[in-house]
């Protein structure tokens, strides 16, 4: 009789010690092969709606240059893989997850699972959240700060470099119920401890949002500031309610 491959916590333990380093290394290259085929699938669906995207994206500018004879192609190609990485980041993420699945202990599983596609969705809408609304003011900041007989020649370059400058850190920002959570499983955070330092988390959710946010302006700065404060009042309901620690 064959053998049944172990399925409870113990025998995955014992099963991950038993694998060689090239059995690791051949397993890890699989990994790294449907992540890859991923991407591609993901550019290549892209690259099929990339005119949309495109649109969507440089809807908050008027006319956008190139300076290059390359410089449209480039662009295109490298929002057409950023976009790739986007749609295969969840295949990706449980690829990643099932190459470490056999060193976890079943309440780590579970921890892992409920854990990465939140992080990732909070990823998504912090970059929507700030394409939505604190982009555009942005770059109506800057647009209109030298007006009247200045002209502004933006190229795609720029405009796309000033989006993700923009846009991409608010996805890290909204993260932060998620590392704070995983803290806590670590025990290096309590609630209590966080609670402690309520007072101080408001200073430094607005000095951070004047790093991050390219504009002077209060409004755009508290628009990044009040989800960072209430994203951090979440993480201590959670890791109260949840972790009870």
């Amino acid at each position: 009789m064959m053998p049944s491959k172990p399925n409870n916590q113990a025998n995955d333990i014992s099963y991950d010690k038993d694998m060689t380093l090239t059995e690791h290394l051949q397993e890890l290259r699989g990994c790294l092969i449907k992540s890859i085929a991923a991407l591609i699938l993901g550019t290549g669906c892209s690259v099929y709606f990339l005119q949309d995207i495109m649109d969507i994206l440089t809807a908050a500018a008027k006319e956008l240059y190139y300076m290059r004879p390359a410089e449209a192609f480039m662009i295109y190609m490298k929002v057409a893989l950023l976009s790739g990485l986007i749609l295969s980041s969840p295949f990706i993420l449980y690829e990643l997850y099932s190459f470490v699945r056999p060193a976890l202990t079943l309440r780590e599983r579970h921890f892992m699972l409920i854990c990465i596609p939140l992080s990732l969705v909070l990823f998504i809408t912090g970059m929507l959240f700030s394409y939505s609304f604190v982009f555009p003011r942005g770059l109506e900041f800057f647009l209109g700060f030298a007006a009247g007989k200045v002209n502004p020649l933006i190229s795609m370059e720029s405009y796309l470099d000033f989006m993700l400058m923009l846009v991409v850190p608010f996805g890290f920002a909204f993260n932060v119920p998620v590392v704070l959570t995983m803290l806590a499983y670590l025990n290096i955070v309590s609630a209590k401890m966080l609670m402690k330092y309520q007072r101080h988390v408001i200073l430094v959710a607005f000095i951070i949002a004047g790093v991050i946010t390219p504009t002077p302006d209060i409004i755009t700065q508290t628009l990044l500031a009040v989800p960072l404060i209430l994203l951090y009042e979440v993480s201590i309901v959670i890791i109260k309610c949840v972790l009870r620690r």
